[in-house]
């Protein structure tokens, strides 16, 4: 004989508490009782929707395929708790299959109700929230796909408008670079043919080509200089030039001083070609320093333009596993370059990292979101001025993440509402309430840490733990 509940039974399950002792009796007729082993699944996303689960013992953790990846979308093992054909009242064109994947994480036992029965029950025992149900069904689908779609193009357009104004600035100054040095580079062609032209003996333009190795070094290796050690270093260059009749020296002193040249390496140039091609030889090795300083601003340009592409992989995490082990100083950095562009002249961004807090496991692409929604809201507070602190520490077992804000801080009133969905202090149409409430689920159903808040004016800090121990084989599944 099938194993099933009896209507008591039943009862003590908060779905069916209401239901009367006849209706009770037609679920426990229809219905059986299944185990499921630890590691199997319950049933699989796509598949026909063809039964109602019931959790009776055990837990069990809810994915969902996401671009090819299972996402772990909640976990739990609290008895009563139901899935599979949850669709199964609504008639028409709607697709009955399973929306998510449920496995067992461990031993676990289920009341099952064929996906017939219990649409008919639904159907039949309650007729008025049977319309209110595929109203609201049909009518938050269609909503959603429109909202979704616009709070994601908005989300994507501000990470872009961020990511493209940090581009901006490199790739404008290597254009930059590279228009001024083919200039130089046709100088020092000129420059060499007069050189060249047999007024140098083989032995000097040797020497004078070892000065010129010689000045590509100085300028790889010049000392930063404070705006009084360089102007008084460009007034004794361009006294040398002067002195020597070089026309313009004080233009040529500014690039010769940014190169490492002083006025003693100059008399080297003097000893190297004589007075009469002096000003030939000087020019030229000025281009020299300047081709060289060029290069070095074409290479920063493109290092951080090759460094804002990877902090753009590392915050997308789309070449990467979902579950991962994480240093979440990384993750940290790559949300503040993302969001850089709408960080105000007027906010200072403070970093108090722990570099000794080991990577913990983590779904890196999820906690982004996280830093990003908690950084947003840091920046909202301030309203364009304060300090935005991101601290990281360890305590207790769990490394904890802060974002900090200088802003009003929260009232008291409104302070245990603020993980709760759709609520929100921002005006209408700004906001949609949902960032700390995703947040809350993240940190606290996908990665089993927490998330609080303290609030006073002027010092308000998020604070995320995560739990510093390894995750086993089952955690990641």
């Amino acid at each position: 004989m099938t194993p099933t509940l009896s209507p008591g039974e039943l009862r003590t399950l908060f779905l069916f508490e209401s239901l009367d002792d006849a209706q009770l009796a037609r679920l426990s007729e229809a219905g059986r009782v299944e185990r499921r082993d630890a590691g199997t699944f319950v049933y699989q996303e796509g598949e026909p929707a063809t039964c109602f689960f019931v959790l009776l013992s055990g837990t069990v953790a809810m994915s969902r395929r996401v671009h090819g990846d299972d996402v772990e979308v909640s976990r739990t093992h609290q008895r009563g708790v139901y899935g599979g054909a949850t669709q199964a009242y609504i008639t028409g064109d709607v697709a009955q299959l399973y929306l998510s994947t449920l496995t067992a994480v461990t031993d676990a036992e289920f009341f099952v109700i064929p996906a017939e029965v219990i649409g008919a029950c639904v159907r039949e025992w309650f007729p008025m929230a049977m319309h209110l149900l595929e109203g609201l069904f049909l009518g938050m689908r269609a909503t959603q796909t429109i909202v979704g779609e616009r709070e994601r193009l908005l989300a994507l357009g501000s990470l872009s408008a961020g990511l493209t104004h940090e581009l901006n600035n490199p790739a404008a100054a290597a254009v930059r670079a590279t228009s001024a040095l083919r200039e130089r580079v046709a100088g020092m062609r000129q420059k060499l043919a007069m050189i060249a032209d047999g007024r140098l003996d083989g032995r000097r333009l040797h020497d004078l080509v070892e000065l010129q190795e010689d000045a590509v070094k100085h300028a790889a290796s010049a000392p930063d200089l404070s705006p009084l050690a360089r102007s008084d270093a460009e007034d004794a260059v361009a006294g040398w030039l002067d002195d020597h009749d070089i026309v313009g020296g004080w233009d040529l002193a500014a690039t010769l001083v940014a190169g490492g040249v002083d006025a003693a390496w100059l008399d080297q140039i003097a000893g190297a070609v004589g007075e009469d091609n002096l000003e030939s030889a000087v020019r030229w090795v000025t281009y020299t320093v300047d081709t060289e300083l060029l290069m070095g601003e074409i290479d920063d340009a493109v290092t951080r333009i090759s460094g804002l592409v990877a902090a753009a992989k590392q915050y997308s995490q789309l070449d990467r596993a979902p579950h991962q082990i994480v240093d979440v100083h990384d993750l940290l950095d790559a949300t503040l370059t993302m969001l850089q562009g709408k960080i105000p002249a007027g906010v200072r961004t403070v970093k108090d990292y722990d570099r000794s807090l080991p990577p913990v496991p983590a779904y890196a692409a999820e906690l982004n979101q996280v830093w990003t929604n908690l950084i947003d809201n840091a920046l909202g507070a301030m309203d364009g001025t304060g300090t935005l602190t991101l601290r990281t520490r360890r305590e207790n077992g769990n490394l904890i993440v802060e974002v900090g804000d200088s802003g009003p801080g929260i009232p008291p009133e409104i302070r245990p509402r603020i993980f709760e969905p759709f609520f929100t202090t921002k005006p209408v149409g700004e906001g949609t309430g949902l960032g700390l409430d995703i947040s809350y689920r993240i940190v606290v159903n996908k990665h089993h840490g927490d998330i609080r808040v303290e609030s006073r004016p002027g010092d308000t800090r998020f604070r995320v733990f995560l739990p510093l121990a390894q995750a086993t084989g089952e955690d990641r599944r």
